[in-house]
């Protein structure tokens, strides 16, 4: 039977629809960015004391963009399904998902290091932290108190550091949604019907580009040229996006995909901690920026697709998130 030729013009005009909230969406978070860092531009550039603000904000772009993108183009049945945002269920799924989203990312946050020290690109000092404990005399120095001695020892404030990252994932999670809402939420699903390598690859170089207005001027990257700071970046985006990708596609949901990012922001800084006094860490090198901290990610995402992990879950998984183990063994039973 051939379909009516109302079935295909409905086809016709959805189809249509969704290439132009694409192609709003795209238009919206990449041109919105550069008109929120103009002050940054235009003055001191990350001096700028509102610098905090205006890269939160500039985080949130993803969001109104994939936002405008549905409900004001795109207009689905249920929209807030197609970012993301639910459905929650089943929660066992979802909760274990929103575990592996805390732990996964600092877990490649922090094996980079060894890895760049033993590639000769970064210099640990896991005894005395001399790199850190320069870092808090200089504070102390430009704030007038320079003699004054720490009442507790640098070991300690070290490990007080790293317990606050799971506290920071949560802190840093309504930032983080305000790009994941649109990369992984809205983008990514789309871009999975030209193949899982083709979404995580376009999706990632979406990601990394739109980071150049800060890039640009020297975040992340300090004393790299523009154009190498932006690849190095834009490396990193494609193999952390793929990733939150992985959480995105495997929860069903944005909120793990959400977590992880917040929990890699808070524990993307931990570098400093455990660096020698007097090295500088060149990032486009050392680090989870660098690539010497892509070994693991680009390892860990190679098994994920080898062991076809990218796929959504089969209903029999979705079935066993929702009844719990007793219940899966009794419905296998024959």
């Amino acid at each position: 039977m051939q379909p009516s030729p109302q079935t295909v013009q409905t086809t016709t005009t959805a189809s249509g629809r969704e290439k132009l909230s694409v192609g709003v969406f795209l238009a919206l978070a990449f041109g919105l960015p550069w008109l929120v860092t103009l002050p940054l531009w235009l003055g001191d550039g990350l001096a700028n004391p509102w610098f905090p603000v205006i890269s939160v904000a500039m985080m949130m772009t993803p969001a109104i963009a994939a936002l405008v993108a549905v409900f004001a183009v795109e207009r689905p049945a249920r929209p807030w399904r197609a970012l993301g945002i639910v459905s929650l269920k089943p929660v066992g799924r979802l909760i274990a998902y929103l575990a592996l989203a805390v732990v996964v990312p600092v877990a490649l946050v922090f094996v980079a290091l060894p890895i760049g020290a033993l590639f000769g690109v970064y210099s640990m000092d896991l005894v005395n932290f001399s790199g850190f404990q320069a870092m808090l005399d200089e504070q102390l120095a430009a704030e007038g108190v320079g003699n004054l001695e720490l009442p507790i020892p640098v070991a300690v404030l070290v490990l007080l550091q790293l317990a606050s990252i799971p506290l920071g994932a949560f802190l840093n999670l309504i930032p983080a949604l305000g790009e994941e809402l649109g990369w992984r939420g809205w983008l990514l699903p789309k871009l999975l019907r030209l193949g899982t390598v083709p979404a995580l690859l376009i999706s990632g170089v979406i990601w990394g580009v739109w980071h150049a207005p800060l890039i640009l001027l020297g975040y992340n990257y300090v004393d790299a040229p523009g154009w190498l700071a932006l690849a190095m970046m834009t490396g990193m985006c494609i193999l952390v996006g793929a990733v939150f990708a992985w959480l995105r596609i495997r929860s069903e949901s944005v909120w793990p995909a959400a977590l992880a990012h917040g929990a890699f922001n808070a524990a993307a800084g931990s570098y400093l901690l455990f660096a020698a006094a007097g090295e500088e860490v060149d990032t486009t090198q050392a680090t989870i920026l660098g690539w010497t901290g892509w070994i693991v990610p680009l390892i860990f995402v190679s098994v994920l697709l080898a062991t076809k992990q990218f796929a959504p879950p089969k209903p029999a998984e979705a079935l066993a998130g929702r009844r719990g183990p007793q219940a899966t063994a009794a419905s296998s039973t024959p």
